[in-house]
Formats: C-alpha cells, sequence, structure tokens
C-alpha cells in the first residue's frame, strides 16, 4: 500500500467513524443524503433505497453530471428509530447536505422531515407512505411512492371482491406506518360490509404470539390483515401454521421482503401483498437490471427503483431550476414531469404523485412472487 492510498483508507476509516459513507470526494460535487436503516430489524429494505439510489448517482455522473457537477451520495444510518432519525437530519444540516432520499420507516421520516423544512433542505422518500408526511403543506417534502390512503383500499377492496372472507381481524404494530394501513384497510373493508371482529395491536420486536393466535382462533377468523414489516409477521405466520390455525394473511410492502420467507418457511406461502409495480420486469428497464445485475444487486426489491427515481428527479429538477437552491428545485419538481423508470412522475401541491398504483401480489415460500388473480 503507497503512501496516496493509505490517506484514502484512513480519510474512508475517519468517514465511517463519523457515521457516514460516502461515494465521491469533490468539493464542488452535489450532496445527496442517502438516509434510511443500514442497521436493525429492516435494514434489507434500507439496502434496497442505497442500491437504487447510488445506481442512478452512478449513472448520472458517468452521463456528465448535472450542470457540470457531479453527484456525491452520503449513506446515514437512522436504523427505522425515530429518535435516531432526528439525529441523522441534525448531522445532514451540520454537514451542509442540501438534498435528501429518505428515510424509509414513516415514523422515522415524519421527524426528520419538520427538520429539514426548517433547515432549507429538500427530501424525497422512495418508501414512505404514511399520508402525514405530506399532509402538513411543506414546500420541501416529496415522495416517489404512493400513500397508505390508496395501498389500503386497494387491499381492503381485494379482501372484499375476490377473498370474500367471513371473519376478519386487523392487527397491526402500533407504529405510524403500521396502524396508519391498518386503519385504511378496516375502513374499506368496514365500508364493504365486511366485518372486521378484531383490531388489535402488538409491540415491534415481539416474537410470541401465541395469545394473539388463541384470540384468532376464539374469534372464528378466517383471514387476518397485518400493518407492519416482515420480522413480525414471519414469525406471527409461521407460530400460526404450527398451531394448527388456518387463515389466510396479508400485507402492505413492508412484509414483501424475502426474508419472510426465511423466517416463515413454507407458512409464507399464498401470503397476499400490496406492493409497487414490478419495475424491473418492465422491458423498458431491462438495461438497468442487467446494471444492477453486473454488481451483484437484487433490483426487485420494492424501493430500488423508487430511490432510483428520487435520485434521477433531483438531478433534473436542479437542471431545470439552473440552480441548487432548494426553493427553485422544489418549484420546478412541481411544475414538471419526469420520465423515469417508474414511469411519468408528475408531484402535486403536496409532493406526492398524482398517479401511483400498488398491486395485489402472492407470495411464495422460495421468495418469489406471482401477481394475485
Amino acid at each position: 500500500m503507497n503512501k496516496a492510498t493509505k490517506q484514502i483508507s484512513k480519510l474512508f476509516a475517519a468517514m465511517a467513524l463519523a457515521g457516514a459513507a460516502s461515494y465521491s470526494m469533490a468539493a464542488d460535487n452535489i450532496k445527496i443524503g442517502l438516509a434510511g436503516p443500514v442497521t436493525g430489524a429492516v435494514a434489507q429494505y434500507g439496502e434496497m433505497q442505497f442500491i437504487g439510489a447510488k445506481m442512478a448517482i452512478e449513472q448520472i455522473n458517468k452521463a456528465g453530471g448535472v450542470n457540470g457537477a457531479q453527484l456525491e451520495g452520503v449513506v446515514y444510518d437512522d436504523a427505522c428509530d425515530p429518535k435516531q432519525a432526528v439525529a441523522v437530519a441534525n448531522k445532514i444540516v451540520n454537514d451542509g447536505v442540501k438534498f435528501v432520499v429518505g428515510h424509509l420507516c414513516s415514523s422515522s421520516t415524519q421527524p426528520a422531515s419538520d427538520i429539514y423544512e426548517d433547515e432549507g433542505i429538500l427530501m424525497i422518500t422512495a418508501a414512505s407512505t404514511s399520508p402525514d408526511i405530506t399532509a402538513r403543506g411543506y414546500e420541501l417534502v416529496f415522495r416517489t411512492i404512493g400513500l397508505d390512503s390508496l395501498q389500503g383500499p386497494t387491499a381492503g377492496n381485494f379482501i372484499a371482491d375476490h377473498v370474500k372472507p367471513k371473519n376478519v381481524a386487523v392487527i397491526h404494530d402500533k407504529q405510524q406506518y403500521g396502524e396508519g394501513i391498518a386503519t385504511a384497510v378496516k375502513q374499506t373493508l368496514e365500508g364493504k360490509g365486511v366485518k372486521v371482529s378484531l383490531f388489535e395491536g402488538i409491540n415491534a420486536g415481539d416474537k410470541d404470539f401465541s395469545a394473539l393466535i388463541a384470540k384468532l382462533n376464539q374469534a372464528g377468523v378466517d383471514f387476518v390483515y397485518y400493518g407492519g414489516y416482515h420480522p413480525e409477521l414471519g414469525l406471527l405466520l409461521r407460530q400460526t401454521k404450527e398451531r394448527g390455525l388456518n387463515v389466510k394473511f396479508m400485507g402492505p410492502e413492508g412484509v414483501g421482503n424475502k426474508e419472510i420467507s426465511a423466517i416463515a418457511g413454507p407458512a409464507s406461502e399464498g401470503l397476499l401483498v400490496t406492493l409497487p409495480k414490478s419495475f424491473d420486469q418492465d422491458p423498458k428497464n431491462q438495461a438497468l437490471v442487467e446494471a444492477f445485475k453486473a454488481k451483484n444487486e437484487d433490483p426487485s426489491g420494492p424501493f430500488v427503483f423508487p430511490a432510483y427515481a428520487a435520485v434521477q428527479v433531483i438531478a433534473e429538477g436542479i437542471e431545470k431550476a439552473g440552480d441548487t437552491d432548494t426553493a427553485k428545485v422544489a418549484a420546478a419538481l412541481r411544475a414538471n414531469s419526469f420520465d423515469t423508470p417508474t414511469g411519468a412522475l408528475a408531484f402535486d401541491e403536496k409532493g406526492d404523485l398524482k398517479d401511483f398504483s400498488f398491486v395485489v401480489y402472492e407470495w411464495h415460500q422460495d421468495g418469489t412472487k406471482s401477481e394475485a388473480k
């Protein structure tokens, strides 16, 4: 190792100790904070977001960058914890970063976005679906994924019209995302005359669901909707099957992860999941899919392409604004449409997409999925 190599190694080590990893080094780069879980129970979802965003940065830089400048991605780990997300947001402010792709969990995104709005930082989340995030009239908050107010009715209507259960339980993890989507599903089901006999919360991190399973059995439930993330649902699926309770399950995009098959095994077969469209299956995206595969990266995760699109619209927003002033970029985002791998994206006044659709998939125990019919 020569002297220059040692200096570079020391620089990366120092950045790691500071809690961030940077992808490019020039002083006049346009920095984009990539905020989400590097660690914690849902780090797999963070990885989806990071690989999508970093691929966009790499490809935009190869094509000449943005107005002559290169993009620089800096990863920040919030572990999907609201308190850590606030600490990350303050670090991003102190680091002088003006653009953020993140956060991932709605409960982390909301408090972080308060700081970004106050400090003039433009944020695009590629994964947080809670309507509350964009309901506050903020100028600098956007997202490249749909809302639970869309995802919930998509799930509820499918349950009522296709599954047609007699007795439904709606369970959630008491968190902003999980309880929010569960409530939307419950309201949709009740609006269609479907009986919801149990609406109950568990605690994120719970491992033993025997008491809940006994309640499901006692209530005569034949269908369970779960609002939350895959670690808890995977265990609930497995334990329900082990106890001989034959019920069908459904969950949101927060459970659509191959890890749920690793946790639940055969009990994950037939799970229904609402997810964004499989953008990796779109023929127009095949060159991009091959670029991911060349890096041994999986392009099929639900947040990969929305994260790629988030970086792309930031870059094109800067180009259209002719400036990195975030207020001008925000105005450019609302005034234009962007042709991305997830389709043509246009934002409303709240920063939400004008058009987005969730698809109901059937999950398989080998970690694959097929569109539910």
